[in-house]
């Protein structure tokens, strides 16, 4: 004891005996190796290899013995992890999953996730589904939120980016991911299939977003208003401090701004691009549902490009066709104007139309329609057609003042309507040609003599 300063206390020469237990070592460690590859829920706790052991083996012993084994084992095959650096201007993205309220519907929201690990600086926003067009626009959008392109990316093997794991390692790229890569010219790199820890910083911003961003569950009118949300929340983050460091985010983010790329002078389009074909009902079919397009189109080859919030449909670069993305199945989407000048031609069609059902249109419309078939028959429903086709090239607001204005003149036809419109467009008086109507009453204007002012002056009125 004299040569401590404190007493080394006592050290265990041989290691602990466990006669019991002993024989049975080999069994608990089968039993720990087969539960690697077995579901996660139903993998051995200490106590069932405890009863295994007792109904199975005839183990006398106790259990504290079996689970401190148990503990040394699982303690001992733990994976540990090598702690890295992360230089300024490289990113990682990966996308994640919660619930919200968009419009007043309850339903799962997907969200894209970019972090910048050397700062802690992150990009989220929100999409409807995780798409190859959320996956484009959500870099877009993030290349523009922190002013810059990242020299390099880590991505999961997911899907929409990566086509094929080939033996040696490398990764085959979609083409819709190579024209990305192609265009803002950052580097691609992949972590190990299953090893979310390789992408540990934007794990960690997803769950960060999920607990902070979106808890309480986010209510929104729409995805604009909760991105915009999002992208707030993110500003503000760069106002605090993430881990040790004891700058905040933001004064930290200026390294990661001096190594960014610059930005294109053109964003890439972040949409999905398929080749179509017009059917003979005038639709083309994207993810499930129908897109109408002018019937003049019918049997054309197109594009489609899928956006997030809109499809465009294309025949010969020309852009043909606009409407709001659809996300169901099976659903039907069509512009009434599409349909009308076929409609013209067959106007029995008209009430039966499918793509006319449900058209908000002013009262004022199906007023003058009645009118029309009232004094005309059915001529008055050919000229109520091509009132509807003024929608074409005109707003909807001047096409309806017409038509209140037409009613209120009495003149009821398609020509007068039309004359009212170009007028307001024009900004002048309308000059209608009132022989066209006559079912008008006729007046009859007198010429104007100077004798017949006479009247007026008393001498020679007498």
């Amino acid at each position: 004891m004299c040569r401590f300063s404190l007493p080394p206390g006592y050290t265990r020469t041989m290691p602990v005996v466990k006669p019991k237990l002993g024989a049975l070592l080999p069994v608990i460690d089968a039993i720990l190796e087969a539960d690697r590859s077995a579901p996660v829920k139903q993998r051995h706790t200490a106590k069932r290899i405890f009863e295994r052991l007792r109904d199975e083996q005839g183990f006398a012993g106790g259990y504290t013995v079996v689970k401190d084994y148990v503990r040394v084992c699982r303690a001992r095959g733990r994976e540990t992890f090598v702690p890295l650096a992360h230089p300024p201007g490289h990113a990682q993205v990966d996308f994640g999953e919660a619930v919200g309220v968009i419009g007043g519907v309850r339903q799962k929201i997907h969200f894209f996730c970019m972090d910048l690990p050397q700062s802690d600086a992150c990009f989220v926003k929100a999409y409807p589904r995780e798409t190859t067009e959320a996956f484009l626009d959500g870099h877009v959008a993030s290349f523009a939120f922190i002013g810059g392109v990242p020299l390099s990316i880590l991505y999961d093997n997911l899907k929409i980016a990566v086509a094929k794991i080939c033996g040696d390692g490398k990764r085959e790229r979609t083409r819709t991911f190579t024209e990305l890569v192609s265009h803002y010219l950052f580097a691609d790199r992949f972590g190990r299939p299953g090893k979310g820890n390789d992408k540990g910083k934007v794990e960690g911003l997803v769950k960060y977003a999920r607990a902070n961003f979106m808890t309480p569950i986010p209510i929104a009118a729409s995805y604009d208003d909760l991105n915009a949300m999002l992208a707030e929340c993110c500003r503000r983050r760069q106002s605090g401090r993430a881990g040790r460091h004891a700058e905040t985010i933001g004064e930290r983010l200026g390294a990661d701004l001096a190594a960014l790329r610059g930005l294109p002078v053109v964003p890439l389009e972040p949409c999905e691009k398929r080749a179509g074909r017009v059917s003979s009902t005038a639709l083309v079919r994207y993810r499930c549902n129908d897109y109408s397009v002018p019937t003049a189109y019918g049997f054309q080859d197109v594009v489609v490009k899928g956006f997030v919030d809109e499809v465009v449909i294309l025949c010969a670069g020309t852009v043909i066709a606009r409407h709001p993305r659809s996300y169901g199945e099976g659903e039907f989407v069509a512009n009434p104007l599409h349909y009308l000048a076929l409609i013209e031609t067959k106007p029995n069609a008209l009430d039966q139309a499918a793509a006319l059902q449900g058209w908000a249109l002013p009262e004022i419309f199906q007023h003058l329609r009645h009118l029309l078939e009232a004094r005309m028959g059915n001529r008055g429903k050919r000229e109520f057609i091509q009132v509807l086709r003024l929608l074409e090239a005109m707003p909807q607001e001047i096409v309806a003042t017409a038509v209140t204005e037409a009613i209120r003149l009495g003149a009821i036809g398609f020509d007068a309507v039309k004359l009212i419109a170009l007028a307001r467009i024009e900004r002048r008086p309308a000059r209608l040609d009132l022989t066209a109507y006559p079912h008008l009453p006729r007046l009859t204007v007198k010429t104007t003599s100077a004798a017949d002012y006479t009247a007026l002056i008393p001498e020679l009125a007498a």
